[in-house]
């Protein structure tokens, strides 16, 4: 981690410090009899120029805007353009795929589990689309992982129509990717289903991805006779990507962790930090020594 400030010519501000101990102040005139009455006192020697210089200094930095930031810049990670098409038809509301919560939804355990593979996928840049009788870009290709995850948790079953539509997904997701640029791009492609909707055969989706060189990953949700293992297979195959088939969880959990290691590619994207702002702690000690002031100027009264 690397230290800076945000606003550092504000830094600059600090060149007025010196007038905290010789800078003249307006007072108003005090006439003594006697000179031996009035005590000289250099302003080194007392406590509250001093106390104000910390207060103005701990003000500045905080106006500086300074943070902590990831050393490792964005360009030089390893990554890929990658688009999860989850299926929402009608069927993916059927409970009891999570042997240890059966109350959950098909759809509930691959939102959570599909979440918790974005959040480990800190070098690629994801999309995701949702399909049913049709599909639609649920999020567009994003760094931004965990306002995709955001986006994700506003989805539900039902969303896209209650048929499967497993062409229009994979139109849809290449559509999607086209505005990647990323040497490698990958589909991950979720269903519970039998192709029966849609106005894109599958078969032409997956030349489509073919000619593009894009793989695709499926994953079929449930028992084998609930979807189309073959199909499945065959779009897999064709597109130079692998078929699994998930009938619990623990088994997508597994598959998912499998697609974890798929080898990365170089992408360009622009420097993004991850920056951890550091304003509130200047401006916690300035809280202090103000009501640490004004307790000390309280007893002096007294």
């Amino acid at each position: 981690m690397n230290f800076t400030f945000g606003s550092p010519y504000l830094l600059l501000l600090l060149l007025l410090l010196p007038c905290f101990l010789w800078c003249k102040q307006y007072t108003n005139p005090y006439y003594f009899p006697k000179l031996s009455w009035v005590t000289r006192q250099s302003p080194l020697l007392s406590w509250e120029p001093w106390l104000k210089m910390a207060l103005f200094t701990l003000m500045v930095f905080a106006l500086a805007n300074p943070f902590v930031y990831d050393a490792s810049p964005n360009q030089h990670k390893k990554g890929r353009d990658l688009i999860l098409a989850l299926d929402a038809s009608g069927s993916m509301a059927q409970s009891g795929f999570d042997k240890e919560d059966r109350l959950k939804t098909k759809y509930e355990t691959t939102l959570l589990l599909s979440k918790d593979f974005i959040e480990k996928r800190f070098d690629d840049n994801m999309g995701a689309v949702i399909f049913g009788t049709f599909a639609y870009t649920a999020s567009p290709l994003t760094y931004d992982l965990q306002s995709l995850s955001s986006l994700l948790e506003m989805t539900n079953v039902g969303l896209a129509g209650e048929s499967t539509a497993l062409g229009d997904a994979i139109m849809q997701s290449i559509r999607t990717l086209s505005y990647g640029e990323a040497q490698n791009k990958a589909i991950i492609l979720l269903t519970d289903g039998y192709h029966n909707a849609g106005e894109t055969a599958p078969k032409d989706a997956v030349h489509k991805a073919k000619t593009l060189g894009i793989k695709i990953y499926t994953i079929g949700i449930g028992k084998k006779t609930d979807y189309d293992a073959a199909l499945l297979e065959t779009i897999a195959k064709e597109s130079g990507g692998i078929s699994y088939g998930a009938s619990s969880a623990k088994d997508l959990d597994k598959i998912y962790k499998k697609i974890d290691i798929l080898e990365p590619s170089p992408i360009r994207s622009e420097n993004y930090l991850n920056q951890k702002l550091l304003t509130l702690y200047p401006l916690g000690l300035v809280f202090i020594l103000l009501l640490l002031w004004v307790l000390s100027t309280k007893r002096d009264e007294k």
